[in-house]
C-alpha cells in the first residue's frame, strides 16, 4: 500500500489523535493535546473513560475468538494503533483471524498500514463510518471479509461521535442486514449520567468536533434494535464481563465505580 496523497493536518484537532493522546499516545499535536488538556485539567477523572472503553474492547475481542466461530473482525472507527489493537487480540488466541479497520483520519491510514504492512491478514480501509456501503464494497473489504460466514462488527467509541440527524441506528441496521446469523457487534458509547460531567464533556466535544452525543441506555439499546444482547448488557464498561485483574468494582466485592467510569458502557450482541 502506498500513502501517496495522504495529507495531514496538524492544526485541526483530530479525534482520533486526542484519544491516542489521553491513553498516553505520542501520535499528536500540539492542537490536539491542548484539546486533551480541557479533560485532562477541567475534567478530572474523564481519562479513564478513555482506558475503560480500550479494556473493554480487548475483552470483548478475547471473548468472541474463544467462545465463538467467528474469525472475522470489522473495526468500524479504529482510531490510531495503540497496544493491544484488535488483530493483536484475535491473532494471539486464534492466529487465523483477520481484522478490517476502518478510519477517515489520514494519519491513522499512514500510521496503520505501517504496522500492518507485515501481516496478511490486516486491512485499512479509508471510509467513512457513516456510510456503510463504502466500506462494504472497498476492495480490501472484499478482499479479507467472507461476509457468507458470521463476522465482528466493532462499533468501539465511534457511534457518540455520529450525530442524531446522521442516523446512527441506520449504520448499525446496515451491518446488520449484511452480514449472516451468528456475527457479533460490540458496541461501547458515551453514557447519559444526566450530570454536570455529561453536560460539560458534551459541550468540548460539540465545540470543537461539532460531534459527540451522549445517550440515555435506552437509546443505547435501541442502537442494537433486531440483536440479541448478550450477557450482561448494556452496563458501564469496566462492569462488562471483567477479568479476574479487574475484579475491583461494585458488584466483584470492591469499590463502587467513580461518576466518570459510569459514563462509558458496554455490550455485545448476536444476530440471531
Amino acid at each position: 500500500m502506498t500513502d501517496e496523497g495522504i495529507s495531514i493536518d496538524s492544526t485541526t484537532p483530530s479525534i482520533a489523535r486526542v484519544y491516542d493522546y489521553l491513553l498516553g499516545g505520542k501520535d499528536n499535536y500540539a492542537v490536539d493535546r491542548e484539546i486533551g488538556d480541557v479533560f485532562k485539567r477541567d475534567l478530572p477523572g474523564s481519562v479513564g473513560i478513555a482506558f475503560a472503553n480500550r479494556a473493554a474492547l480487548t475483552r470483548a475481542v478475547k471473548e468472541i475468538v474463544t467462545t465463538t466461530d467467528v474469525r472475522q473482525f470489522i473495526d468500524l472507527g479504529s482510531g490510531l494503533p495503540t497496544a493491544d489493537n484488535v488483530h493483536q487480540v484475535a491473532q494471539r488466541h486464534a492466529p487465523e483471524s483477520r481484522v478490517v479497520y476502518v478510519d477517515i483520519d489520514p494519519q491513522v491510514l499512514v500510521y496503520g498500514r505501517a504496522l500492518l504492512e507485515q501481516n496478511d491478514r490486516t486491512r485499512v480501509v479509508a471510509a467513512d463510518v457513516r456510510n456503510p456501503e463504502d466500506v462494504y464494497q472497498h476492495p480490501d473489504t472484499r478482499e479479507l471479509i467472507d461476509f457468507e460466514r458470521p463476522v465482528a462488527v466493532m462499533f468501539s467509541a465511534i457511534l457518540h461521535h455520529v450525530n442524531d440527524d446522521e442516523d446512527p441506528a441506520r449504520i448499525v441496521r446496515y451491518w446488520r442486514d449484511h452480514v449472516p446469523s451468528g456475527s457479533c457487534f460490540f458496541v461501547s458509547h458515551f453514557r447519559s449520567g444526566d450530570n454536570s460531567e455529561t453536560r460539560e464533556a458534551e459541550k468540548v466535544l460539540q465545540r470543537t468536533f461539532g460531534r459527540g452525543r451522549w445517550r440515555s441506555d435506552e437509546e443505547i439499546e435501541g442502537l442494537l434494535d433486531g440483536l440479541e444482547i448478550l450477557d450482561p448488557g448494556i452496563v458501564p464498561a469496566p462492569l462488562w464481563r471483567p477479568e479476574a485483574v479487574d475484579t475491583q468494582w461494585t458488584g466483584c466485592g470492591g469499590r463502587e465505580l467513580t461518576v466518570w467510569e459510569h459514563l462509558i458502557t458496554a455490550g455485545l450482541a448476536r444476530k440471531p
